[in-house]
């Protein structure tokens, strides 16, 4: 079964459906047109690779399309978008050298299509909401005994904002597809399914439908929304499908960047607590769509999480922390304000406190850095305690060096462990030490100037201080009576 949800701008939970699971995919090719340039986003970036939940826009569609299994997936993208070629990974990626409109995006993909005769799903790459489900659906609606060359997936919204509008036929039957700018306001008040502009297109007939399409418009492209008409007016079926509209969330501007970021954590956050994660205030916690939570896993208020993490069994997460690109083992206990950053791997039962920094080391089982503390580029050793105010100085300014703290080794209140080094097992480090050199085995490194006492001096020195004092405020008071 496949689940739906409805959740509220808090992140929580408010009602549940369900679907059946629908037949298995036909051979099926994916096409995902991500050639804008984000101009209405006001920056030098492609649209797509702006980022939602910590993930490149684009990578949300081709990860739900690699769930179908498709035979091929292409990108298409604008010329010299070279770290979006980079971000599609296996897919083929095809350029679209002027931007002359969606029908011509998707004729872009011909040579990547070659040979190809399945069905063709074509996404758009801004869209990072579009399901798996879906993408099914729409195959399982190309598959219909009357051959639809067009499937076209429809959506109604309660605001229909300038969506295009789909002009229905009889049953599912789709006549043709009119952009806002072009209905009149009879036609956007009566029809109230609005394109979402994904489709499904018979691949045999693919490209004949879009050599078909004319640029009789203002801006002189080829709409993708035409091939329905086309479709028509050679005797071919079209046809539609709607699906919930909360998986069409158009991404035009930063506030709807924004409000696109809102929707997938609070899909976030309800999947974390399904798989058995407590949040204490789902609202506050901000999550990366590869972040993995295991069961019984407690986090507590403004905790966020970066890309790249796991999180195991019963761990507990305190306030305030951020973690990115880090491991945290069954029993461990992070926080609160604490930062684990890349690298970082927190062992079973090791405890991480407020104000800690972790970085590219391993804390292993049952070790605890539990204050004021910076661990980079090191190993800290099972059941060892690191004691408040410790650096590592893994940096000379020049190249990084590693740190290695033995089993059960003691470190004590603000110590320097100067990188490359190394403390044995079970060795102690005495509070203030600055340490240079390696440390063997359960030995004493002490490293501090030696004490001196001076019996009554501070006595002394604050009568010393008083009296300066008063005769200042004495003079202060004489000066003022002369000035009278």
């Amino acid at each position: 079964m496949f689940e739906r949800y409805t959740i509220d701008p808090k992140g929580l939970l408010v009602h549940k459906g369900g679907m059946s699971s629908p037949r298995s995919a036909r051979s099926a090719a994916v096409v995902v047109l991500g050639a804008g340039k984000g101009e209405r986003l006001k920056s030098s970036l492609p649209k797509v690779m702006h980022r939602v939940a910590g993930v490149p826009l684009i990578r949300h569609v081709l990860d739900a399309a690699a769930k179908i299994g498709p035979a091929r997936t292409v990108a298409v993208i604008g010329p010299g978008m070279d770290d979006l070629a980079a971000e599609v990974g296996t897919a083929a990626v095809a350029i679209q050298k002027r931007p002359l409109g969606t029908a011509d995006a998707v004729k872009a993909a011909r040579a990547a299509l070659d040979g190809f005769s399945g069905d063709v799903l074509v996404i758009y790459g801004d869209n990072p909401f579009v399901s798996e489900e879906t993408m099914r659906a729409l195959l399982e609606r190309r598959a219909g005994p009357d051959d639809p060359a067009v499937v076209v997936v429809g959506f109604e919204p309660e605001d229909r904002l300038r969506y295009g509008r789909l002009v229905p036929g009889k049953g599912d039957k789709l006549l043709r597809i009119v952009e806002f700018k072009d209905a009149s306001e009879r036609e956007r008040e009566r029809f109230t399914v609005c394109n979402s502009g994904v489709m499904a297109l018979d691949g045999r007939r693919l490209f004949a439908l879009l050599d078909a399409i004319q640029s009789r418009n203002a801006a002189g492209e080829y709409y993708l929304t035409d091939i329905v008409e086309v479709a028509r007016e050679k005797g071919f079926e079209t046809v539609f499908i709607k699906r919930p509209a909360d998986e069409f969330i158009g991404i035009d501007t930063r506030a709807q960047l924004a409000l696109a970021e809102a929707h997938m954590q609070a899909r976030l956050r309800v999947r974390a607590m399904q798989d058995g994660a407590t949040l204490v205030d789902p609202a506050t916690v901000y999550l990366s769509a590869d972040t993995q939570i295991g069961r019984d896993v407690v986090i507590g208020p403004n905790v966020v999480f970066g890309p790249g993490v796991t999180v195991a069994d019963g761990v507990e997460i305190l306030p305030f922390c951020h973690i990115e690109g880090a491991a945290i083992e069954a029993g461990a206990r992070v926080g609160p304000f604490a930062r684990l950053r890349p690298g970082a791997r927190v062992g079973r039962d090791a405890h991480i406190g407020n104000y800690v920094e972790i970085k590219n080391a391993r804390i292993e089982d049952g070790a605890k850095v539990n204050h004021l503390a910076y661990v980079g580029d090191a190993r800290v050793g099972a059941r060892a305690n690191v004691g408040a105010g410790t650096i590592t100085c893994n940096y000379d300014g020049f190249g990084k060096y590693f740190t290695d703290i033995g089993k059960g080794a003691f470190i004590g209140s603000n110590a320097a462990l100067v990188a490359p080094i190394k403390v044995g097992a079970g060795a102690i480090v005495g509070a203030g030490s600055v340490v240079t050199e390696d440390v063997p085995a359960d030995a004493l490194r002490v490293e501090r100037a030696a004490q001196t006492t001076l019996p009554g001096w501070a006595a002394k020195f604050r009568r010393v201080k008083a009296a300066e004092k008063a005769a200042k405020e004495q003079a202060k008071a004489k000066a003022k009576a002369k000035g009278r």
